[in-house]
């Protein structure tokens, strides 16, 4: 399996924090965030692994190299100059990518069983796949609404659902995408749930994530209970 992090964000919620070092470089406990991603990820015997990059990028590339020292394999894209949001981002890496792979947000920590997920978007011939939580706005905002398995509204008012952090994609959803263009993760998913191919995957266990100085102090919680 092949993972896309989106790394190219510049974190402005979290002021100070990001003006030397990108978000996913912040240090917790003794190593970077997105360490912790890598491990967790290859834990779900996920090590095929595409980082796009943007604001700051060297200091990921200086850190995680090719991967081998992590046990992965590690390639970059980078924006460049032009801003092109998430999906842009990942359309810019289309030529690193297979033919089936999932994205996920550099700032989350996800706790999903990606094989079950991976699974059953191949039962099913649709270009995309959500991993979904039943949020009601507990963790942050609840941004979805899910009928049958299939998304049905993204972004609207009264969802009870939240997008995980993570979704699987068929390259060919890439073709909806043009090049070299700004796209935002919320115009794509639209687009995909308006051609009513996009799945969903509901997972019970919480998400974390880094976005904001309070979910980052609780994510830093979180990593010190497993250790104790």
């Amino acid at each position: 399996m092949q993972i896309v992090i989106l790394c190219g964000g510049l974190a402005t919620r979290l002021g100070d924090l990001t003006k030397t070092v990108p978000k996913s470089m912040i240090p917790i406990e003794g190593k970077p965030f997105l360490e912790y991603q890598v491990e967790n990820l290859k834990n779900h015997s996920i090590k095929d692994i595409v980082l796009c990059v943007g604001y700051l990028s060297e200091k990921i590339e200086d850190y995680f190299g090719n991967g081998s020292k992590f046990g992965v394999n590690i390639q970059y894209s980078h924006d460049g100059d032009k801003p092109l949001g998430p999906i842009g981002a990942v359309k810019n890496a289309e030529s690193l990518l297979e033919d089936e792979f999932f994205i996920m947000y550099g700032d989350s920590y996800l706790t999903v069983d990606f094989q079950k997920a991976y699974s059953f978007f191949n039962q099913n011939n649709k270009l995309g796949l959500m991993v979904v939580y039943k949020n009601n706005d507990k963790y942050d905002k609840s941004n979805l609404k899910i009928k049958n398995n299939l998304a049905v509204s993204y972004g609207e008012k009264d969802a009870d659902y939240i997008d995980y952090g993570t979704s699987m994609l068929s390259k060919k959803a890439l073709n909806l995408i043009p090049e070299n263009t700004f796209y935002t993760t919320g115009d794509f998913f639209i687009l995909l749930i308006q051609k009513q191919e996009l799945l969903t995957f509901e997972t019970k266990k919480r998400f974390y994530h880094i976005g904001t100085l309070q979910a980052l102090e609780e994510f830093r919680e979180f990593i010190i209970r497993q250790d104790l």
